[in-house]
């Protein structure tokens, strides 16, 4: 017997060492991801216009009733072990219906404006963006493993879903481009995002948030340009219809994504560290320990 296949046969060391990781609570960033998050946020766009405008709720109302169904949504979320793709895209639908209603109640209703408007979300998201990098945990949105990484993940989001339809309307409205036209121009930009993301050195995580931002405006732009009326350049099929249409295919694409999950699970991350000082951190998913 050589002494490869002898080494086999032989015991181990009675205590191996171990290393211990983390369940994922957070997807991978790709091309799915964003599709689904722009339907979500499109979805958020109409379904916000439907319970504020169409069923006369009123745009204050409105946002009291989707901040609470996010808070709900989002402790599901924290609490939740690993990555479950209907809560996770729960929750991002939410901060898209919630941003629509507050942006629309504090812009026109609330006089402020959508210029100012988007200055106030921008400036609020920058403070969360700075507490984030104070509190030492990482920036790389795939590798989140912290309740307060998390926490303050979703704090960004909802911001920056504010902020998004804030600038869509800022541009659509204020800068004259249209429904049709500020959905081209939004493309665009998300186009050359994408080419910045494969041939220039700009970091990945700051390209990530600039195009969340504005493909809350791409949705905000495409959901007004299917439900508007004809004379402001939609195509009429009404804020139901439109939701209904785009509640469908969201659920369409979570059970794809969430089969694509069960044939091909997230693999999982090393125990949290802390971003400067590499202080060990407590774990928000499930631990896992392996043999070395």
């Amino acid at each position: 017997m050589s002494n490869e296949r002898a080494h086999q046969f032989l015991p181990g060391p009675a205590n191996p060492p171990t290393r211990s990781y983390v369940m994922r609570k957070l997807p991978h960033v790709t091309v799915v991801f964003w599709i689904i998050k722009i339907v979500a946020t499109t979805l958020g766009e109409t379904g916000g216009d439907l319970l504020a405008q169409t069923l006369k709720v009123g745009y204050l109302v409105s946002t009291v009733i989707f901040f609470a169904m996010f808070l709900i949504a989002v402790v599901f979320q924290l609490r939740s072990g690993r990555f479950h793709p209907a809560i996770f895209w729960t929750v991002i639908a939410l901060t898209s219906t919630a941003g629509t209603t507050l942006s629309d109640y504090m812009n026109p209703t609330g006089g402020i404006g959508y210029t100012n408007g988007a200055i106030i979300l921008a400036s609020g998201l920058a403070i969360v963006f700075i507490v984030w990098w104070r509190t030492g945990q990482t920036l790389d949105v795939e590798n989140l493993a912290t309740f307060k990484g998390e926490l303050l993940y979703w704090i960004a989001i909802l911001f920056s879903n504010s902020l998004g339809t804030s600038s869509g309307d800022f541009l659509a409205d204020d800068l004259g481009f249209g429904l049709r036209q500020s959905a081209f121009v939004l493309s665009a930009v998300m186009l050359v995002l994408l080419a910045a993301h494969y041939y220039t050195p700009i970091n990945g995580m700051v390209l990530f948030w600039i195009a969340f931002v504005l493909t809350r405006p791409l949705g905000a732009t495409v959901g007004d340009a299917l439900s508007k009326p004809t004379e402001r350049g939609g195509l009429n099929w009404g804020t139901t219809w439109t939701s209904a249409a785009l509640l469908a295919c969201l659920i369409g694409l979570i059970l794809y994504q969430a089969n694509q999950l069960r044939r091909r699970p997230l693999d999982p991350l090393p125990a949290p560290v802390h971003r400067r000082t590499g202080a060990p951190q407590a774990p928000n998913g499930t631990l896992i320990t392996v043999s070395s």
